[in-house]
C-alpha cells in the first residue's frame, strides 16, 4: 500500500502538487477562523445555584435554602461533587457534572428540581436563579467608569452605576459571545420613603399603613374601549408615580377632621439606594464598573474583539464626561502567550532548517524537508478546527518541528546519499534523467519508508495514553497531544506523497559528489565517535556496568526531585485577597484597602492600576463577605519594572510593604489562577486543608491549631484560615408569652422588623425603561444603634403601639459568619499558597504535622484539595499511561522485528533517555511536573526511533552476509550515523527555544523541553555507544541458549516460590483487625449476591447494546435450470433485508435505556446495602459500648462486694 502511495506520487506530481495547494488554502481559511485562548479552560463541568434572601441570617440560610436544594439536587444522574456556602443573606451552591454531560441538559435538570425544593421553601422568602453559563477563563474583560476631572459631583456612584446598569450591561448583553455583566460599585438606585418613627407614633400610623397605601396608589390599568363609529376609544388609566412629588402626595389615611395625612407629612420622599454588600475601589477613590463574563465554549478572541466593537458603540450613548475604561484584558495575555508561542515555534524551525542544511550538505533537500513543517502545521490547524482545539498555549506548546520531520528526514537522506551513489549503479553517467531520477527516489523511498514511517507511529503510539488522560490533567494535555498526531498525521502524509514528489522534480540530477562542510563535520564525528565504540567492544562489562548504574543514580536523583502540578504560568498581573477584621464593616473595609492603594501606588512604579472588589458583586458567583475583597494589580511590562526582576521578588517587596495596616491580611496570587482555585476547590490558595464535622466552634479551634502549626514549615505562605464564627449580630429573641398577652404573632413583629432596617418593597417606579425599586424603611438617623432596634414599635389591634423591647430580648451575640458545605458535610477550609519551594514536599510536611499533633473526634476528618489534589490525580493517572505507552512500544517493536531479543535491545533506549531527562530537570533547579511528564512520554518514543534505525542497519548487514558482528556493527554505525545524528539534533534543537525563553508562558513548556532536550543527548550518545554492546550480547548463541534455558524453569521456580512466599506470610500474618465503617460497606457490596448480580446485569446491557445495530442474515441462494429460455440458465440471489433507519436508532435508545435503568437498580441496590451496614455497625458499637459499661460495672460491685 504504501509503494502504491509512494509510485504514485512520484508518477502524477502535478496532481499532488494540486493538492499541496488545496491544502494552504484550506489551512490558512482555518487559521484564520482557529479559536485563541491563553491557556485551556481547565474549569470542571458545574452549574451555580444562587439564593438571595436579604432578611435571613446565616443559620437561616443554611436551614430553609441551601439544606432543601441540597437535598433536591442530589439525586441527579452524573453529580460528582456538591458544594455550598450559606452567607448572610446568600446561599450559593456549586454543583459540579462529570466533563462529558451537556451543560444545558444540567441547567434543565437543575430548574426542574429547582421548582420541587421551592415547595420546602417558605414563600417569597429567596430568590432563587443560576448563575450565568461562564467558566473561570470566562471573566475576559473588566472595566470601570471614568469620569473625566472636575465632573465627579455631577457623576456621583448612584448616576454611575445608574448609567452601568440600563446603559452600558443592557446594550452589552446583546454581543455574541457574552454571556453576562457582572456590575461592581456604586448604589442601586431606588426611590425611598424613609420614615420618621416619631412622626409616625404621633400619627397612630405603622409602617404597615405606610407600605399598604404606597402599594394601592402605583398602578395602571385598562377598561376595554367605547365604540364610536369609525373610532374606537381605549380605555387606560394611569396611576402610576412617576417622580418623588407623586410619591409625596399620596394619602396614608384621613384625620377624623377629615384632613388627609400625606406620605410627605410622616416621612421623607428621597433618591435612596439598596444595602450595600459590596464596593468597587479603582486606585484611591470608589467607582464603578462591571465584568464582562464570557459564555462557555466561545472563542475568546472573537468575544473580545466583539466586546470592544460594542463598547466603542455604547460609549456613544454616554455623556461625553463618562468614558468605559478597561483594566483587565484577556487579549492582552492572550497576544502576549501566542507571541511566545508563535516565536518559540518560528525560531524553533530556523534552527531545524539551519541543523537540516548543515548536516545534509544539501540546500534544496534540507528546504524540502523545511517545506514539510509551515504545511504539516496547516493540516494541524485545519484537524484542530475541525475537532474543536482552540490554538493556546498548551495545544501549541508541545510542537517540535524537528519530530515532526524525521520521517521527512530519513527518506531524503537516503534519496541523497543514493544519488551521490549512482555513479555505481549507472557508470559514466554524470548527470540522471527524469526517469532515472524517479527510479532512485523510489528505490530510496520504499527502502526507508517502512522505518520513517514505523518510527512515527511509535511517536504517535506514545502520545494515545495522554489522549487518556481525564479530569483537569486531561484537559491540560490532551489538545496537546491531540495537535501533536495532527502535525505529525500531516507529516506522514507529506512523506509519503509530497517529499517524494518534491525529491524527484527540485534534487540535482548530478552524480558527482564533492566533499562538502557536512561531509568534514561528519568526519569529524566519526573520528570522535569511533574510538569511543571501539573501547565499549573491548570492555562491555565495564560499560554495561557503568550504563546501569549511571541509571540508578538518576532514580536517586529523580526521588530527590520536588513536585508540582504544573509550573504557574506568569499572567503579567497580579491578584490578592485581602482580609480585613472578623464582622467588620464595609466602610471599615473601603477606609483600609483605600490606604493600602495608597501604599502600593507611592512604593512600586510598575503598577498601572489597583482594583479591589470588595464583597460579592450584582451576580454573586464569589460569595465574599464585606470584610474580604479580591484585588487584581495590573502592572507595566517587565522592561519597566525597578522595584523588582521577577515576580517572586515583587510580591514579597510588596507584603513588606503592606505590614504597617495592623489586622488586614493579604495573600498575592494571579487573576486567572485564583478564579480557578475558587471556581474548582471552593479555596483561592493554592493549597486547601478542609477539616470536616458539624460543630462550628470545633471546627474553627481546630482550623487555628492547625494554622499556628504549618506557618513554620518552610514555603507555607499567605495562611489563610475560613471565618464560619465570630460573626456579630443583634439577635431579637421573641417572647412568645408577651407575644401572646399583647395579640401579636410572629410574622407581624418580623414583618415590621424587615421593613423598618432592611426596607420593603411596595412597588417600582417606572422611568421610561429603566425601573427602580420604591422601597419603605426609617430615616437613617433612626437605623444607627441597638436603642434604635429596642425603640421599634409595633401596632396592636386596639391601635396603641408599644416598643419591641417589650416582646422580645434584644441583645448583641457572636453568631456564625458563614456555613461551607461539601456533599453535604459541613468543613472549614485552611487555605495557603506555596513559595521559593516545591509543593509535593510542602504538602508531605504539613501532613507529617497534621498527624503527628491534630486528634480529630469521631465523625470528624481531613482532606486536601487545590493544587495538590490535581497533582496528586495527574500522578496517579501517569502512573498508569507511562508503562501503558511503554508497552505499546514494545509491543510496536516485536511485531516490526519478530524478535524479543532485539525489541528489548532497542527499549533500552528508554532508560538511557530518562538519564538524560532527570538530569536536565536536576541541573536547571526545575521540579518534577504534569508538563515534565508529558516531556518524559514524548522523549521515550523519539529515543527508540534512533534504536530501530540502526538495529534495522544491523540486521540488513547481515542478510547482505556480513558476518562477522563487530564489522557489522561499526559498518552499520559508520553508515547510519548521519540519520542518527541529524534525527537527534532537530528533535531536540527544535525545542531548544522553549527551553531558554523567558516570554510570558514559557513557564509551561520549559521542563517539557528540557527533558526531551537533555534525554536526547544521553539517549544519541549512549545508542551509539551502549546499544552496539548490547546488540553483541544479544546476538550472541551462548546469550541467546542461556536466556531460553533460564526463562523456561528458572523462572517458573522463581515465580512459584514468590508465590509460595506471599502465601506462608499472608497466613502468618492474618491477625484480628478493626474495620471502619466505610471498610464495612465495601465488604458488604463486594460479597453481596444482589449488588454482585445487578453489576452482572449492567455488563449484559452494556454488551447488549451492539445488538441494536444488527442486521438480519444476508441470504444467497444460488439456482440452475431453465428460467429465461429454453436452455438452462445459472441463477444466482443475493439479499439483505435492512429495517428503515429509525428502529436502529429507537433500539439503541431502548438499549441505552436498559442499561440506565439496571445502573440505577445497582446503585439502588448499593444503597440499601449500604443503609443496613450502617445500621447493624452502629448497632455493634452501641452495643459493644453497652458490653464494656456491664463489664465496668461489675467490676464496681466485684470490688464492692469483696
Amino acid at each position: 500500500m504504501i509503494e502504491r502511495i509512494i509510485s504514485f506520487s512520484v508518477k502524477n506530481k502535478f496532481i499532488v502538487g494540486l493538492f499541496i495547494v488545496a491544502l494552504i488554502g484550506w489551512g490558512s481559511y482555518s487559521l484564520s477562523k482557529l479559536p485563541i485562548d491563553a491557556i485551556p479552560d481547565i474549569t470542571n463541568n458545574q452549574v451555580q445555584v444562587i439564593s438571595q434572601a436579604p432578611s435571613l441570617a446565616v443559620q437561616e440560610v443554611e436551614s430553609f435554602i441551601t439544606a432543601p436544594i441540597e437535598v433536591a439536587v442530589a439525586n441527579i444522574p452524573d453529580i460528582i461533587e456538591l458544594r455550598s456556602i450559606s452567607r448572610l443573606g446568600l446561599s450559593v451552591i456549586t454543583v459540579v457534572f462529570e466533563d462529558g454531560v451537556d451543560i444545558y441538559w444540567a441547567r434543565q435538570q437543575l430548574t426542574e428540581r429547582l421548582k420541587e425544593a421551592e415547595e420546602s421553601i417558605p414563600t417569597g422568602l429567596a430568590k432563587i436563579s443560576l448563575a450565568p453559563i461562564s467558566t473561570g477563563l470566562g471573566e475576559i474583560y473588566q472595566y470601570h467608569l471614568s469620569v473625566r476631572k472636575g465632573h465627579e459631583k455631577e457623576f456621583n456612584p448612584m448616576k454611575l452605576r445608574t448609567l452601568q446598569d440600563w446603559v452600558v450591561r443592557r446594550e452589552m448583553l446583546g454581543t455574541v459571545g457574552v454571556a453576562d455583566i457582572n456590575s461592581y460599585g456604586g448604589f442601586v438606585k431606588q426611590y425611598e420613603v424613609a420614615v420618621n418613627p416619631e412622626k409616625l407614633r404621633a400619627m397612630n400610623l405603622t409602617l404597615t399603613d405606610i407600605f399598604n397605601s404606597l402599594e394601592r396608589n402605583n398602578e395602571n390599568t385598562g377598561s376595554a374601549y367605547i365604540d364610536k363609529n369609525p373610532t374606537a376609544y381605549f380605555i387606560r388609566g394611569i396611576g402610576l408615580v412617576k417622580s418623588l412629588e407623586d410619591i409625596e402626595k399620596i394619602v396614608v389615611k384621613t384625620t377624623n377632621s377629615g384632613v388627609p395625612v400625606l406620605i410627605r407629612d410622616i416621612a421623607t420622599v428621597q433618591y435612596g439606594s439598596a444595602i450595600r454588600y459590596g464596593a468597587f475601589i479603582v486606585d484611591t477613590t470608589e467607582a464603578v464598573g462591571g465584568v464582562v463574563m464570557m459564555l462557555k465554549g466561545a472563542n475568546a478572541h472573537e468575544v473580545i474583539a466583539n466586546v470592544e466593537t460594542r463598547i466603542e458603540s455604547i460609549q456613544k450613548s454616554l455623556p461625553p464626561e463618562v468614558t468605559i475604561e478597561p483594566f483587565l484584558n484577556r487579549s492582552d495575555l492572550v497576544g502576549r502567550a501566542i507571541g511566545t508561542v508563535s516565536k518559540n515555534l518560528l525560531e524553533g524551525a530556523l534552527i531545524v532548517i539551519f541543523v537540516l542544511v548543515l548536516l545534509l550538505g544539501n540546500m534544496r533537500a534540507g528546504f524540502i524537508v523545511a517545506s514539510v513543517i509551515p504545511l504539516s502545521m496547516l493540516f494541524a490547524v485545519s484537524m484542530m478546527r475541525i475537532f474543536g482545539v482552540s490554538g493556546n498555549l498548551m495545544s501549541l506548546g508541545a510542537l517540535d518541528f524537528g519530530l515532526i520531520v524525521d520521517g521527512a528526514v530519513i527518506i531524503v537522506e537516503s534519496v541523497v546519499y543514493r544519488i551521490s551513489m549512482s555513479k555505481h549503479h549507472h557508470p559514466g553517467i554524470k548527470r540522471l534523467n527524469q526517469k532515472q531520477m524517479d527510479e532512485n527516489v523510489l528505490d530510496s523511498a520504499k527502502r526507508m519508508m517502512s522505518s520513517a514511517t514505523f518510527g512515527q507511529i511509535i511517536i504517535l503510539i506514545v502520545y494515545l495514553p495522554i489522549m487518556a488522560l481525564i479530569g483537569i490533567e486531561g484537559k491540560m494535555f490532551r489538545p496537546m497531544a491531540q495537535v501533536v498526531t495532527f502535525a505529525l498525521m500531516g507529516a506522514a502524509i507529506l512523506s509519503l506523497t509530497y517529499v517524494p514528489m518534491a525529491a524527484a522534480l527540485f534534487l540535482s540530477k548530478n552524480t558527482d559528489h564533492k566533499p562538502n562542510f557536512s561531509d568534514r563535520l561528519m568526519n569529524w564525528i566519526h573520528r570522535i565517535f569511533n574510538p569511543a565504540i571501539r573501547f565499549a567492544l573491548k570492555r562491555k562489562l565495564l560499560v554495561s556496568v557503568s550504563a546501569i548504574a549511571l541509571f540508578m543514580f538518576s532514580l536517586l536523583l529523580f526521588s530527590r526531585l520536588g513536585g508540582e502540578f504544573i509550573p504557574q504560568l506568569e499572567e503579567g498581573d497580579l491578584a490578592a485577597s485581602v482580609i480585613t477584621l472578623q464582622g467588620g464593616s464595609l466602610t471599615n473595609s473601603v477606609n483600609e484597602v483605600i490606604k493600602a492603594n495608597k501604599i502600593l501606588i507611592a512604593n512600586f512604579p510598575e503598577i498601572k492600576h489597583v482594583v479591589c472588589k470588595i464583597g460579592a458583586g450584582e451576580i454573586p458567583t464569589d460569595p465574599t463577605p464585606m470584610e474580604t475583597g479580591d484585588y487584581i494589580i495590573t502592572l507595566k511590562d517587565k522592561s519597566e519594572w525597578v522595584s523588582a526582576t521577577t515576580r517572586e521578588e515583587l510580591v514579597a517587596k510588596m507584603e513588606t510593604s503592606l505590614i504597617p495596616l495592623a489586622g488586614v491580611k493579604f495573600s498575592f496570587q494571579q487573576p486567572i489562577a485564583m478564579r480557578f482555585n475558587e471556581l474548582m476547590t471552593g479555596s483561592k490558595q493554592d493549597i486547601a486543608v478542609k477539616i470536616f464535622g458539624d460543630d462550628l466552634i470545633l471546627l474553627s479551634e481546630k482550623a487555628a491549631d492547625i494554622e499556628s502549626m504549618i506557618q513554620t514549615i518552610e514555603g507555607v505562605q499567605d495562611i489563610n484560615v475560613e471565618k464560619v464564627t465570630g460573626l456579630a449580630q443583634i439577635q431579637v429573641e421573641y417572647n412568645r408569652d408577651r407575644l401572646a398577652q399583647y395579640g401579636l404573632s410572629v410574622e407581624d413583629v418580623n414583618q415590621v422588623l424587615r421593613a423598618a432596617f432592611a426596607g420593603s418593597q411596595a412597588g417600582i417606579v417606572f422611568d421610561e425603561e429603566k425601573r427602580f425599586g420604591l422601597v419603605v424603611r426609617l430615616d437613617k438617623d433612626y437605623r444607627q444603634n441597638l436603642d434604635d432596634v429596642k425603640n421599634l414599635t409595633v401596632a396592636l389591634a386596639n391601635g396603641r403601639q408599644i416598643p419591641f423591647d417589650q416582646v422580645a430580648d434584644i441583645s448583641i451575640k457572636s453568631g456564625p459568619a458563614q456555613v461551607s458545605r461539601e456533599n453535604t458535610k459541613r468543613r472549614i477550609t485552611i487555605g495557603f499558597n506555596v513559595r521559593n519551594r516545591d509543593m509535593q514536599s510542602v504538602i508531605n510536611d504539613v501532613k507529617v504535622q497534621i498527624n503527628e499533633k491534630i486528634q480529630l473526634p469521631t465523625g470528624y476528618y481531613i482532606s486536601y484539595g487545590g493544587e495538590f489534589e490535581k497533582l496528586e490525580a495527574a500522578q496517579k493517572r501517569l502512573s498508569i499511561a507511562v508503562p501503558v505507552a511503554l508497552l505499546l512500544i514494545f509491543v510496536l517493536l516485536y511485531f516490526a522485528f519478530n524478535s524479543v531479543n532485539q525489541s528489548l535491545l532497542i527499549f533500552t533506549a528508554v532508560p538511557m533517555s530518562a538519564i538524560g531527562g532527570i538530569f536536565a530537570l536536576w541541573l536547571r533547579g526545575m521540579n518534577f511536573s504534569i508538563s515534565a511528564g508529558v516531556g518524559f512520554i514524548a522523549l521515550f518514543g523519539v529515543a527508540v526511533l534512533n534504536g530501530i534505525v540502526l538495529i534495522a542497519e544491523f540486521n540488513r548487514l547481515e542478510k547482505a552476509g556480513v558476518t562477522n558482528i563487530t564489522e557489522r556493527v561499526m559498518k552499520g554505525i559508520q553508515t547510519r550515523m548521519r540519520p542518527v545524528i541529524m534525527t537527534a539534533a532537530v528533535a531536540s534543537l527544535g525545542f531548544l527555544p522553549m527551553a531558554l525563553s523567558t516570554s510570558a508562558g514559557a513557564e509551561v513548556q520549559k521542563p517539557l523541553a528540557t527533558v526531551v532536550i537533555g534525554g536526547l543527548i544521553t539517549a544519541t550518545f549512549l545508542t551509539l555507544v551502549i546499544l552496539p554492546v548490547f546488540y553483541i550480547f544479544f546476538s550472541t548463541t551462548s546469550f541467546k541458549f542461556r536466556f531460553k534455558k533460564w526463562s523456561a524453569k528458572k523462572l517458573v521456580s522463581i515465580l512459584l516460590l514468590l508465590g509460595a512466599t506471599t502465601i506462608f506470610s499472608t497466613v502468618s500474618g492474618q491477625q484480628p483487625r478493626v474495620i471502619n465503617l466505610q471498610e464495612a460497606i465495601q465488604m458488604a457490596l463486594d460479597s453481596n449476591l444482589a449488588v454482585r448480580s445487578s453489576a452482572y446485569d449492567v455488563e449484559i446491557q452494556k454488551a447488549l447494546k451492539g445488538a441494536s445495530w444488527d442486521l438480519p442474515k444476508t441470504a444467497i441462494d444460488a439456482q440452475y435450470g431453465q428460467f429465461n429460455s429454453y436452455s438452462n440458465d445459472n441463477s444466482f440471489t443475493l439479499s439483505q433485508s435492512i429495517a428503515f433507519p429509525t428502529v436502529y436508532v429507537n433500539q439503541n435508545k431502548l438499549a441505552k435505556a436498559n442499561i440506565k435503568s439496571s445502573e440505577w437498580e445497582l446503585k439502588t441496590s448499593q444503597l440499601e446495602i449500604a443503609t443496613q451496614v450502617k445500621q447493624v455497625y452502629w448497632q455493634l458499637i452501641y452495643l459493644d459500648a453497652k458490653q464494656k459499661l456491664f463489664v465496668y460495672q461489675d467490676s464496681l460491685y466485684s470490688g464492692f462486694f469483696r
